[in-house]
């Protein structure tokens, strides 16, 4: 199906303004499909043509005002609907639509624990009509009903309140709340094999919000506020959500009072259900009504406590969206930051504020903002706004970090920069005048213009309308501003928190207000002192040290005891290194000494990474002395940590990637693990996925773990552990699934990705880097929509650190037939890979 071009969705608002919709699905009509019918009252604004969007399986019916349509019009996932009158019409589409195990469309996943089918809709982007025609377009909003027809032990869920017609659901979704927290959604009605479901009428719902969830969930409801509350996921993880349900709810209670307060505008679409799916590709999708989110986000087992936050980040970033993505949407992709940059930004405030998680802004300090700042220094850099996304499939692509952190980032900065309160009356106000409708920037702008005294022209188009970041670096006593090359004639005004931390540790801290190219720092430096621009993290910008600084932070680092103020420094550090000014063994004596006293588990994780990835894995090919030293480290890091604990416990996990040890992680497979350490199936799957990266195990000895953890979980690890293996024959059967499989889920076939190369395994994988540019962007052949190109991604030959892998990939990015999206993602890949090439050729020779 190709993509719909902004010029066509403007063509088409144009001319068509869409009524109602009603959807009619029926869930039990077999294994591969389902059936889909579709009724679209619409009102055509002028006389003439226009066309509606569906993918069937098969086509059965299309008729207009009661008049039937030849089926075999429909040409590449368009039915032309041609000399239409102005006025009213009804369209209705009967379909077969076929189930995928993509993640898109309506996904099915069978759960090998108990062999029970789940569904999942995933409208986003180019997704809608692969279950149901519409007008695929985000400012083509209309109420919807839906009725669902599926097998009567099954819960229904959507984004309209659902209830089994001919009787009620015990104490569920149709029937009532079942006595608050322990309240249950029973399944069936009497002795039906099949149960009719009714969906309550929704608000104008743009078609890339509409969802419908349907299977044996194990569900959980409360009432918070007037609010009904559903809590869902899968049974084999039944006893994780429940152990978890009073934080589930007690975050999203707290977020819901937070954003009434601060929006002025209750939560809008009724009740708020929140289910936890199966094969998820992304971290979780703001339908409104119902959150559908991954489930690995429930635990099976002992997490670190970073994991929580992060969950907890995820659950009120998608809240956000309610009023600021569902409430008032973009008119066009273009305008994809009004969506995610906003409720990036509030994903991570009000979780700190408000949720008892106080790690949220160590969080973005440490992992979030590399995100996003990587991205921002690569040839496919776009402004925050305004990115140019000519069609759906181009604007997918523009989902990135600086879609969510730089914009976070510059919003957080914005919001100082105003004021609180003018910064949020103006978000009221836009909210209020475009509730159930569409904005674009300019009216956000218009906003924040009324609320407050302040011209945000300027504002806006160095922020959010150029791409780049500026350079802030420490030249004696001054701060030396360079923007980024093709940077307009605008300059970036910066708000950041000078700290001096001397050489007792005592921090002295100054605000600093940047204008100039050129400004004078507002504290002197001291003898043995370090001196950190941006300590508080709270501008979007590159920062370099001053060589007194650097010379001292390997001895002083770890000490810095603001985990925040650690994390702005390890962004400077990691963004100089990836760009070749800082000298791989500085990098490792840096993150060695920082390692062993690390007290925050977010750190851990993101100084493991880049040990791992970025300076051992790419720049230094994997050398086992290095490795040896990173490994050391996060062994020590481990030992000291109290046993149990979270810290111990993401020590642990850091620990088994590092190691070269293949026997010792054998023994903690055999029960010879560290004090302390619970080895659940997270933990014995992580391990073993390191064995047998090493070759220490056998594809028996991975079916033999699979037996003892029969979960999607368990089939993705495994997946990954065959994939990691160096036999030849394991990496022929890997790549045989990544290339060729069209029936292989998207969880089990990012796991192969993902796993398939290792710095150490080049005599297995080199013979594969030619190859993967040949045959893996030609699987858009048996697959499509966003599987494609995050397959490509994940299978980038990341440690064939090569000239010849760059030429290859140039070749590729440059070849027009290629997929747009599969392009884009070789070029990313390709330019972390160059990045590590010039490492290697200034620092190493």
């Amino acid at each position: 199906m190709r993509s719909l071009t902004v010029s066509e969705a403007r063509a088409r608002a144009r001319s068509v303004a869409v009524d109602s919709m009603h959807l009619d699905l029926d869930l039990d009509a077999g294994d591969s499909a389902f059936g889909s019918r579709t009724t679209i009252r619409f009102t055509t604004l002028a006389a003439g043509d226009t066309f509606v969007d569906v993918q069937p399986e098969r086509l059965h019916e299309v008729t207009l005002d009661g008049v039937r349509l030849d089926p075999a019009l429909l040409d590449g996932g368009r039915f032309p609907l041609r000399q239409l009158a102005a006025g009213p019409h009804t369209l209705a589409v009967s379909a077969d639509m076929a189930y995928s195990h993509d993640g898109e469309g309506l996904h099915r996943a069978v759960d090998p624990a108990d062999g029970e089918t789940y569904l999942y809709m995933m409208s986003f982007l180019d997704a809608a009509p692969r279950s149901f025609a519409c007008f695929d377009q985000p400012d083509l909003k209309a109420p919807y009903r839906v009725r669902v027809s599926a097998p009567a032990a099954w819960t229904v869920v959507g984004n309209g309140r659902a209830t089994p017609i001919g009787g009620e659901v015990g104490g569920g979704v149709g029937g009532g709340v079942g006595g608050g927290v322990g309240g249950g959604i029973g399944g069936g009605v009497g002795s039906q094999r099949v149960v009719t479901w009714e969906l309550a009428e929704t608000a104008p719902l743009s078609t890339y919000f509409v969802t419908v969830v349907a299977g044996p969930y194990h569900s959980r409801l409360a009432e918070h506020d007037g609010i009904r509350l559903g809590v869902h996921v899968k049974q084999s993880l039944a006893a994780g959500l429940d152990e978890d349900l009073d934080e589930i709810l007690g975050v999203t209670s707290t977020a819901l009072d937070r954003f009434h307060a601060m929006f002025g505008i209750r939560y809008p679409f009724g009740d708020y259900h929140q289910v936890f799916v199966p094969e998820f590709n992304a971290g979780a999708m703001e339908n409104p009504g119902c959150v559908t989110l991954r489930d690995s986000m429930i635990f099976r087992g002992p997490v670190p406590t970073s994991e929580r936050t992060s969950r907890a980040v995820v659950i009120v970033h998608e809240m956000a969206h309610m009023w600021f993505g569902d409430l008032v949407t973009m008119r066009w992709w273009d305008d994809l930051w009004l969506n995610e940059s906003f409720a990036d930004y509030m994903g991570f405030r009000v979780t700190d504020e408000v949720t008892g998680f106080s790690d949220a802004w160590v969080e973005f300090a440490y992992h979030r903002k590399h995100w996003g700042l990587r991205a921002d220094l690569r040839p496919s850099t776009h402004p925050v706004a305004g990115n140019g996304a000519a069609d759906a499939q181009t604007a997918l692509q523009d989902f990135d970090g600086i879609s969510y952190a730089k914009g976070a980032a510059v919003l957080k900065q914005l919001a100082a920069w105003l004021g609180d309160d003018t910064f949020l009356a103006g978000v009221r106000d836009h909210l209020r005048g475009h509730a159930y409708g569409n904005a674009e920037l300019t009216d956000l702008l218009a906003a924040w213009d009324r609320a407050g005294d302040r011209d945000l022209t300027g504002w806006a188009q160095v922020w959010l309308r150029e791409s780049g970041a500026d350079t802030l670096r420490v030249v004696g006593d001054e701060l030396v501003r360079t923007p980024p090359a093709g940077a307009g004639p605008g300059a970036r005004p910066h708000g950041i928190t000078v700290h001096r931390i001397d050489s007792d540790d005592t921090v002295t801290a100054a605000p600093l207000q940047v204008v100039d190219d050129r400004t004078p720092l507002p504290l002197a430096t001291a003898p043995g002192a370090l001196l950190v621009p941006d300590a508080r993290d709270e501008t979007w910008a590159r920062i370099r040290f001053d060589p007194a600084t650097m010379a001292l932070l390997p001895a002083r680092l770890g000490a810095v005891a603001d985990p925040v103020t650690r994390g702005s420094i390890w962004l400077a550090l990691r963004d100089a290194f990836e760009d070749a000014e800082l000298d791989p063994a500085v990098a490792l004596d840096l993150v060695v000494g920082a390692l062993v006293a690390e007290d925050r588990e977010i750190g851990l994780r993101s100084l493991a990474t880049f040990a791992t990835v970025d300076v051992v894995g790419r720049a230094l090919g994997g050398d086992a002395a290095a490795r040896d030293r990173v490994a050391g480290a996060l062994r020590t890091r481990m030992s000291s940590a109290v046993p149990g604990s979270g810290v111990q416990l993401a020590a642990a996990r850091a620990f088994v990637t590092a190691t070269g040890d293949a026997a010792e992680l054998v023994a903690w497979l055999g029960g010879d693990a560290p004090a302390g350490l619970e080895m659940d199936a997270e933990m014995r799957w992580r391990t073993l996925l390191q064995a047998a990266r090493w070759g220490a195990v056998d594809g028996d000895r991975i079916d033999a773990e699979f037996a003892l953890d029969r979960t999607n979980a368990g089939e993705t690890y495994a997946a990954g552990c065959r994939a990691a293996r160096p036999d030849p024959s394991a990496k022929a059967a890997a790549w045989r699934l990544m290339t060729q499989d069209a029936d292989v889920s998207n969880a089990v076939l990012y796991a192969a990705c993902e796993n398939f190369w290792w710095p150490e395994q080049a005599a297995v994988t080199d013979a594969y880097v030619e190859r993967y540019f040949a045959e893996m962007p030609a699987t858009g052949a048996i697959r499509q929509g966003w599987v494609v190109a995050e397959a490509v991604g994940e299978a980038y030959p990341a440690y064939a650190v090569q000239w010849q892998t760059l030429v290859q990939a140039r070749r590729l990015v440059d070849d027009p037939s290629v997929d747009s999206s599969v392009r884009r993602r070789v070029a990313d890949g390709s330019d972390d890979l160059r990045r590590a090439l010039a490492v290697r050729e200034r620092w190493l020779g």
